[in-house]
C-alpha cells in the first residue's frame, strides 16, 4: 500500500460538520493534536476574515467545527465552501455520520439534550418540549439531517455508528495526511451483521464467498493472516470475485478523478467482517498501490 505524506499540506482548511453526537469534538482533538489550530461553531459571516487573518499570520493548518447550532448561517456557509475552492483554497470538508440508532443510543447515555430540542437562537425555533422525549429527539435528529443534507452532499463522510473514539481519531488523522488535492481511494471491510457503512461508494457483498470461519483453526484467524490468505486463495470464486472488483474500478477511477472527488469509499462486507471482507480489502489495496493514495479500514477488526 502507497503511504500517505506524513504531514498535511500547509494552509490546509478542514471543515468538520455532522451530526450531534456523530464525534465531532473527537474529531477536533484528533485535529488539534496533527497540529490544526481548532475553532467551534464559527458563524459562516466571520469565516472570510478569519482566513484573511490566519494568511496574515502565516499558513498554519486550521480546523473549523461547524454544527446545526450555526442552522441559520449553514446556507452561507454552503456558498462560501464553494467560492474558497474557485479561488484556490484547499478545503476539505469532512461529515461525521451515524444511524439513528446509536445517535438515540448515545444521546440517551450521556443525557445531554439534542440542540434542536432547545431554543439556540436557530431561528428554526424549537421542538415542543410536551411530546414524548423518543419521539422528540426522533424529530429533532430528523430535522438535523434535512438542514445539514447539502453539506453533507459535497463533504467526505465519516460513518462513526460502530466506531470507537480511538478509531474515529485513527481515522480522522489519516484523512489529513493525505493530498486533499487529488482522489484518495479507501477500502473498508465490515460485518454485515453490525450495518452497511453509510459512507461508502460502492458496497460489494462477498457472503458468497468459502468462509474459512467454518474451519476450527482458522476461525480465531483473520484475513491478514497467511493461512487465512493461503485457504482463500485456493477457493477460485475468491479470484474470481477479486479481479472483477479490480477491473470494474480500473474502469471507473478515472471518471471520478476526473469528477473532482477528493475520496472514493470501497466497503468489502462478509458475516462478521474477519475473514474474506479483511483478505479482499489487504489484496484491493496491493493492486491498486500504484493508484498514488490508498488508505486500508478494517471496521470490526479496529475495533478490538
Amino acid at each position: 500500500m502507497t503511504e500517505p505524506q506524513t504531514q498535511p499540506s500547509q494552509g490546509d482548511v478542514i471543515l468538520v460538520t455532522g451530526m450531534a453526537g456523530a464525534g465531532k469534538s473527537v474529531a477536533m482533538h484528533a485535529l488539534e493534536d496533527a497540529g490544526f489550530f481548532c475553532v467551534d461553531n464559527l458563524p459562516a459571516e466571520l469565516l472570510l476574515d478569519f482566513l484573511q487573518l490566519e494568511r496574515q499570520r502565516g499558513d498554519r493548518q486550521v480546523a473549523i467545527a461547524v454544527d446545526v447550532r450555526s442552522a441559520g448561517s449553514l446556507p452561507m456557509m454552503h456558498t462560501l465552501l464553494k467560492r474558497l475552492r474557485r479561488e484556490g483554497v484547499n478545503v476539505r470538508s469532512v461529515f461525521l455520520d451515524a444511524n439513528t440508532e446509536a445517535l438515540m443510543r448515545r444521546f440517551s447515555e450521556t443525557r445531554r439534550p439534542h440542540p434542536l430540542r432547545q431554543d439556540h437562537g436557530t431561528g428554526f425555533g424549537r421542538l415542543d418540549e410536551g411530546e414524548d422525549g423518543h419521539r422528540a429527539l426522533l424529530d429533532a435528529i430528523d430535522l438535523e439531517r434535512e438542514l445539514l443534507a447539502a453539506l453533507r452532499a459535497e463533504s467526505t463522510v465519516l460513518d462513526t455508528s460502530q466506531l470507537r473514539p480511538a478509531q474515529l481519531r485513527a481515522w480522522i488523522r489519516d484523512l489529513v495526511v493525505v493530498d486533499g488535492s487529488s482522489l484518495t481511494l479507501i477500502f473498508e471491510s465490515f460485518a454485515f451483521k453490525h450495518g452497511v457503512p453509510s459512507d461508502a461508494d460502492f458496497v460489494f457483498d462477498v457472503r458468497v464467498l468459502p468462509n474459512p470461519y467454518y474451519d476450527r483453526e482458522l476461525r480465531p484467524l483473520n484475513g491478514r493472516d497467511p493461512a487465512v490468505q493461503q485457504y482463500l486463495v485456493g477457493q477460485p470464486e475468491v479470484g474470481l470475485m477479486l479481479s472483477q472488483i479490480a477491473d470494474f474500478l480500473k474502469r471507473w477511477l478515472p471518471n471520478f478523478a476526473a469528477d473532482q472527488r477528493s475520496y472514493l469509499t470501497v466497503a468489502i462486507g462478509c458475516t462478521g467482517g474477519q475473514h474474506r471482507s479483511v483478505y479482499l480489502v489487504e489484496m484491493l489495496a496491493r493492486l491498486f498501490a500504484h493508484h498514488g493514495q490508498v488508505l486500508k479500514r478494517h471496521r470490526e477488526l479496529d475495533a478490538r
